[in-house]
This record gives C-alpha cells, sequence and structure tokens, in this order.
C-alpha cells in the first residue's frame, strides 16, 4: 500500500500545473493520453483541409479571376501563407500567457470560419467580383472588391495561425513527459501529425481543387467553410478527456527581463559590494548558489562526484551564454523587478540557443513557397492529363502527401526502432540530424526543378510555342521529382522541428517555442517574395527583362531562379551544420 502510495503521489507530481476543461486540477487516467491526442488529429484533418484546399490554389483564382498579373498573384499568395505562419507566434503566446492552447483553438477556429464565409460569399456574387473578360489587360480587382477580399483572407490567415499556433502543442501536452513511454508516443503523435496534414491536403488538393476548377469557386470555399465548422463540435467532444497546461504569464516579459537584469547586473561588477551568483540549478541541489568574482566562477563546494554525468545537457546550459548568469542576482538589486531566478536564466537560454537552427531552415521553407506558386504555373503550361481526365495544376502536391502519407508510418514503425536499436536514442536519430535530411534534400529538389524547367523549355522551343505559353505536349508528371523531393525534405523537418522545439523549450514556453516551426515558414514564404522582388531588380537592370517577368512563363528564365535557390540552400546547410553541431540538447534523454 505504501508502494502504490508513492506512486500516486509522484504522478500527482507530474500533473501538477494541468487542468481539465472547467480549471478543475487534471486527474491521472482521467485526462491526457493517446484518446485526446486523437482528437487533435482528426481536427488537423479538417483544419487543414480547409487551409490548404484554397491556398494551393489560390494564385490561379487571383489571376483568373481577380484579374492580378502572375507576379503579383504569385507573391499575394505568399504573403498571404507567411502571415498566417507568422501568426502562429501569437498563437503560441497567448496560450502561453494568458489562455490555454484549448481556448485559443476554439477562437481560433471561429475566426477562420468568419474569413472563409466572406470569401464564399464573394465568389458566389458576381458583382462582388471583377467583371469576367476576353482580351488583355483585364481589369484587377480594386476598391470594396479589393477590400473585401483580402479581409477574408486576413481574417482566415488570423484564424489559421492561431490554430498552428496552439493545436499541435495542446496535442503533445497529452503526454506524460517524466517517462520513456510517454516521450515515445509524443515522438509518435508528431510523426501522425504530419501524416494528419497530408490526409486533410490530399483531399483538398484532388477532390476540392477539382470542383473549384469545375464547379466553382463558391463550392471550393464553401467546402472549406463547412470543414473548419465541423471540425469545431469534434474538438469539443474530447473536452473531457483534455489536460490543459496552466498558463504561466507572458514568456516574452521572461525573455526581456532576464536580458536587462544581465545588462544591468554587468555593471554592478564594477561594485565590490555586489558579488554576481552563478548559477547551480542541478535537480539535487535546486537552490544551491555560488558567488563569484567578475572573471569567474567557482564550483559548489558540496557538489556530487558523479553530477556532472547525470546533467551533461544542464552542465553544459550553465557554462553557455555565461553572460546571462549575471542576471540572477546582486545582493542590491538595481530594482526589484529585475530580481531573477536561475531557472528563468536557464529558461532564457534555451530559448536563445534554438534560435540560429530555427533560422537555418528558413531557406528550406523559401523552397516550399515555389510549390505553391512557380511549380503551379509550370504545371498549367503543360499536358495535365491523365488518361481521359484532365488533372487540375493546384493538384499536383499529391505527389509529396501520398509520399508523406506513406513515409510517415513506414519511419514512425519500422525505421525509428532500428535506429533506436542502432544508435541507444529514444528517438531513433536526433532531431537535429532528422532536420539536416530534410535540408540536404531541399537542396536536391531545387537542382531537379532547375533541370525540369530546362528540359520544359527545350520543348517550348522545339514545338514553337515558345512565345504561345503553352499548352506543352510534355506530361505534367516531370514537376513531380521535385515536389516528392519538397515532400520528403517537409516530413522530416517539420515533424523534427516541432518535437525539437517542444522538447526542448522550457514548459512556460512551449506553445510559444513550436509555433517557431510555423515561423520558419512564414518566413520562408516572405523570403521568397524578396527574392523575386530582388531577381528581377538585378537582373532587370542590364537593359532586358527580369529572369523573373515577361508575357508568359516561357519568356521567364526560371532555370536560373531554381540554380539560384539550389546555391542558397547548399551554404544555408552549410551554415545549419555550423550550429547542429555545437548544439547540446537541453533534455536528459
Amino acid at each position: 500500500m505504501e508502494i502504490e502510495g508513492s506512486r500516486r503521489d509522484q504522478q500527482q507530481v507530474n500533473w501538477e500545473g494541468y487542468v481539465d476543461w472547467r480549471n478543475r486540477p487534471a486527474v491521472v487516467g482521467r485526462h491526457g493520453g493517446m484518446l485526446a491526442a486523437f482528437f487533435v488529429l482528426v481536427v488537423e484533418v479538417l483544419e487543414n483541409l480547409a487551409y490548404l484546399a484554397n491556398a494551393s490554389n489560390l494564385v490561379l483564382y487571383l489571376s483568373k479571376y481577380m484579374h492580378l498579373s502572375i507576379s503579383r498573384s504569385a507573391n499575394s499568395v505568399t504573403d498571404f501563407m507567411g502571415t498566417a505562419f507568422l501568426l502562429a507566434l501569437l498563437g503560441g503566446f497567448l496560450s502561453d500567457a494568458f489562455f490555454t492552447t484549448y481556448r485559443i483553438f476554439l477562437i481560433s477556429a471561429a475566426i477562420e470560419f468568419l474569413g472563409l464565409l466572406i470569401l464564399t460569399v464573394q465568389a458566389k456574387t458576381p458583382s462582388l467580383k471583377p467583371p469576367p473578360c476576353s482580351c488583355s489587360p483585364c481589369e484587377e480587382v480594386h476598391g470594396g472588391k479589393a477590400a473585401m477580399l483580402f479581409t477574408g483572407l486576413y481574417l482566415v490567415a488570423l484564424g489559421v495561425g492561431g490554430i498552428k499556433g496552439s493545436l499541435p502543442a495542446h496535442g503533445a501536452e497529452q503526454f506524460d513527459e517524466s517517462t520513456a513511454h510517454g516521450r515515445r508516443r509524443r515522438s509518435t503523435f508528431f510523426n501522425y501529425f504530419v501524416f494528419c496534414l497530408s490526409c486533410g491536403g490530399l483531399i483538398a488538393v484532388t477532390l476540392v481543387v477539382w470542383i473549384e476548377d469545375n464547379k466553382g469557386w463558391q463550392w471550393g470555399f464553401g467546402i472549406s467553410t463547412l470543414a473548419i465548422l465541423l471540425s469545431i463540435p469534434i474538438f469539443v467532444v474530447g473536452s473531457s478527456r483534455y489536460r490543459n497546461k496552466v498558463p504561466s504569464g507572458s514568456p516574452l516579459t521572461t525573455i526581456l527581463k532576464v536580458l536587462v537584469a544581465a545588462t544591468v547586473n554587468s555593471f554592478q561588477y564594477r561594485n565590490p559590494s555586489n558579488a554576481i551568483v552563478s548559477l547551480n540549478t542541478s535537480p539535487l541541489n535546486p537552490g544551491q548558489r555560488t558567488t563569484a568574482g567578475p572573471d569567474h566562477e567557482t564550483q559548489a563546494p558540496d557538489k556530487p562526484k558523479d553530477r556532472a554525468a547525470s546533467d551533461g545537457g544542464e552542465s553544459a546550459n550553465r557554462e553557455s551564454l555565461r553572460f546571462l548568469n549575471r542576471a540572477v542576482a546582486v545582493e542590491k538589486p538595481v530594482h526589484a523587478s529585475l530580481q531573477c531566478s536561475a531557472q528563468q536564466v536557464e529558461d532564457v537560454k534555451a530559448v536563445i540557443k534554438v534560435l540560429p537552427l530555427f533560422g537555418c531552415t528558413i531557406m528550406l521553407n523559401c523552397c516550399l513557397a515555389q510549390l505553391s506558386t512557380f511549380s503551379v504555373q509550370q504545371a498549367a503550361t503543360m499536358d495535365t492529363k491523365l488518361g481521359s481526365l484532365k488533372v487540375p495544376p493546384a493538384s499536383l502536391p499529391i505527389f509529396p502527401i501520398l509520399f508523406i502519407m506513406v513515409l510517415a508510418p513506414v519511419y514512425d514503425h519500422f525505421i525509428v526502432p532500428f535506429a533506436r536499436r542502432a544508435t541507444g536514442s529514444e528517438t531513433g536519430i536526433t532531431h537535429l540530424q532528422r532536420i539536416g535530411v530534410g535540408l540536404v534534400q531541399s537542396i536536391v529538389s531545387m537542382a531537379a526543378a532547375a533541370l525540369v524547367e530546362v528540359k520544359r523549355k527545350r520543348v517550348a522551343t522545339e514545338s514553337g510555342m515558345l512565345a504561345s505559353g503553352g499548352p506543352l505536349p510534355i506530361t505534367f508528371f516531370w514537376i513531380a521529382f521535385q515536389y516528392l523531393f519538397l515532400g520528403s525534405a517537409d516530413l522530416f523537418t517539420l515533424a523534427g522541428l516541432l518535437e525539437f522545439f517542444f522538447s526542448e523549450a522550457p514548459s512556460s514556453m512551449r506553445s510559444l517555442a513550436t509555433s517557431l516551426s510555423w515561423a520558419s515558414l512564414a518566413m520562408g514564404y516572405y523570403l521568397s517574395s524578396v527574392i523575386v522582388s530582388i531577381v528581377n531588380g538585378a537582373t532587370a537592370r542590364t537593359g532586358r527583362r527580369g529572369w523573373l517577368s515577361g508575357p508568359n512563363l516561357n519568356s521567364y528564365h526560371l532555370e536560373r531562379f531554381y540554380w539560384l535557390m539550389c546555391l542558397l540552400s547548399l551554404l544555408n546547410f552549410l551554415h545549419y551544420l555550423f550550429w547542429a553541431t555545437r548544439y547540446k540538447y537541453r533534455s536528459n534523454k
């Protein structure tokens, strides 16, 4: 009985800080687990269906029905998608600081529903769109019609951002990370989260895109509206099973406080009466501190000899970014509000150390942005017939989606167990190794895209259709190569990033840290727009048209642009290796 009581007490400690949907303490065995995460996975299918059904085909909607130019349509899509993913930081911040991930999802889903409803009404009503035209140039959408279009789009972006910033963290919080079994189940959750992303995407880029192209965009927007509406009651059904992390205040305030305190206290070194305390936040001695002079830190006299072996990651963390150690305390602090705990300093260090790795993934997502813009335009000039069926160009993402749907279960159930036995690591290969594999595949994908574009233009020249713009006598299956490599890169990198940020971040900042995965996507889409503008401006100065401008895609030098992206991706990978080989994992595996 005493053993059972101690186990029960230990479980209660592990569940401390979690509540149910009524703000009552979460109960072991009643809340959390795979069943609770299952509702999250089902909701993610519907949420990504609603988002990707429009995002994947939006460039054609803007150019064909709203009469925007190809370049402006492409930039509008990347700006919209970039904003949606960047707003995930807002969703993650609010989840950590003021609300639970449970509430943020419900609020965000309602906002996305409102945005999709506006777009559906506009697509259905001819008077709310520019008049159709049969000759060029056509009248671009403007005035109130443009305001309605972009209001709907950016309400959707706000809703998507909130969902992306809360839903992955909400699912991951259902598992007990104090046990190896719980950590493995959490890793499985992230793999299947990407799998469910692909399931929603599969329906979006096949059924919904076909309906948009053949039945009308009002039906496509309508299906997306229905999907996000349906996700709300499904999510609510699982309420009694969820455990929700109690918000612990603004993580940004903690970060700013530590940085300011470290800077202010650094000047106190010159005052002998103020001794700076070094950090010793071991689980064995959580409150122990030692004084040190301005140029060194001394070790605790009663520190166990085997301690370094048991907390290698935490010891390395204390030795890194030592400037921040000065934030812990001075005997006479400048102001009481600048008094920081050792744990707060370690939390801020953990966040700062992942930022360079976060930056190294932006270039991969810049490559991914091409799947929604120029790759779709390439396919639109090619033969998209599959037997008697004509495949919409926006359905091309089906190639990476199917690949991810096959690879995700294979990776989780076969590759990871084999790698786990070989390496002794719980995750098989480390998170950073997994991300690195994705970065290499992005390099290969851009090289494949450049070679395919060379072949496409050669066919256009040989068939005498270089000026007409197509359709060309070349199958769209050639585009599948770049999609397959980028799809595989997305699986390795996105799932790796989500788990890496969640497991390495402090518990009070996990939603915000997980949102960095989506912020990387946002930065990639924004960077894509910037690179397109810079390339056009730089190459147009020679007196010729820019690489990415002209009357049709055949007049573009898209192959040069892809080679440039390949080179930038290679340099980015080398940059990633520099940081990844020096990173010390915070969590004790």
